[in-house]
């Protein structure tokens, strides 16, 4: 991926977009296909957000011309065209103020330096997130115990527990179960969160499903060997070399909450231009809301387009929102 570029006291550009997963790094694309000078700010240390974060490994179904593609695949690909915009990446920085008027926005990072745009898009997806802790696990973790999968090369051979009941515990149980030695999932109800698809594969695999039940007691030295789960009071004993708790994660918007922002539920209104409430701010991808809003990655790509396109013309006034398509060359 790129590199981290040294950061500048100060940096001017057309556009500054906070976020560098896939909405940001289309929109990065798109801000070049339009001719402006970008600069993409992350505090993770890497491109691809949430996707390179959690889910590298993981198969996504719902983007528009790949039946099947890799999530790392994906970033790799949208950094690859981010990357004809020429773009300036500041990762491993946080975006902590935000200042905008009807001439200039300017965006102060977390190392004192500062970013002055002519707009700002905002595509930070939920924002910071870590992940919610099971009990069991204190001190485990790098021991046996991992909240997300990057890679699943650690897990061939192995008896895996995976703890939850939501979309990732059944990815993570069903992309596991066939170079684990065994896959245990566990969830404390019988109902589960995942996506009824997803639900029906894992049931129809090796995978054993234990419900009304909880990992109580991990046990090893120094690495875990043992996984105490307990149904309904009684406490059985488990192999188990490593436990994957995919028990969701909390997010946070961080300084932007403190920006002037109108938000709704922890995400930014926006209207149909992506504008929200401060003039030259924009937002695109799972950040936003709206009547109707739908989270998906390919929603986010649109909404990048509809970003970028709104904001060359604050940008440039004497613009024009479409530009033509891309595919009609210069």
């Amino acid at each position: 991926m790129s590199p981290t570029e040294p950061a500048p006291e100060h940096l001017e550009t057309d556009l500054v977009i906070i976020g560098a997963g896939p909405t940001g790094l289309f929109s990065a694309y798109y801000a070049g296909f339009r001719g402006l000078r970008v600069a993409v700010i992350d505090s993770l240390p890497e491109l691809g957000g949430q996707i390179t974060a959690m889910y590298p490994e993981k198969a996504i179904l719902d983007v528009a011309g790949f039946p099947n593609v890799k999530g790392r695949d994906l970033v790799a690909g949208l950094v690859e065209q981010a990357n004809t915009a020429r773009p300036s990446y500041l990762l491993g920085r946080t975006a902590v103020s935000l200042e905008s008027t009807d001439e200039r926005a300017t965006i102060g990072l977390a190392d004192g330096s500062t970013v002055r745009a002519g707009a700002v898009l905002i595509t930070a997806g939920i924002g910071k997130f870590s992940p919610r802790p099971l009990p069991a696990a204190d001190g485990w973790q790098g021991r046996g115990v991992e909240f997300f999968v990057p890679s699943f090369d650690p897990y061939v051979g192995k008896d895996v527990v995976v703890v939850g009941g939501g979309d990732s515990a059944f990815d993570w149980a069903i992309h596991l179960e066939p170079m684990a030695k065994s896959v245990t999932l566990v969830h404390r109800r019988e109902a589960f969160r995942a996506h009824e698809r997803t639900v029906e594969k894992v049931r129809a695999s090796s995978v054993d499903i234990v419900t009304r039940a909880e990992v109580t007691e991990l046990r090893g030295a120094p690495d875990l060997e043992e996984a105490v789960i307990t149904v309904d009071g009684e406490a059985t004993v488990r192999p188990a070399q490593a436990v994957v708790a995919a028990l969701g994660f909390v997010a946070d918007l961080g300084p932007m909450k403190e920006w002037g922002l109108t938000l709704e539920k922890r995400h930014v209104v926006v209207d149909s231009a992506m504008r929200t409430n401060l003039p030259r701010v924009f937002a695109a991808g799972d950040i936003t809301e709206y009547a109707g809003k739908v989270r998906l990655i390919a929603v986010g790509f649109g909404e990048a387009a509809t970003a970028v396109n709104n904001a060359a013309v604050v940008i440039d006034p004497a613009a024009h929102v479409f530009p033509g398509h891309s595919s009609e060359g210069s």
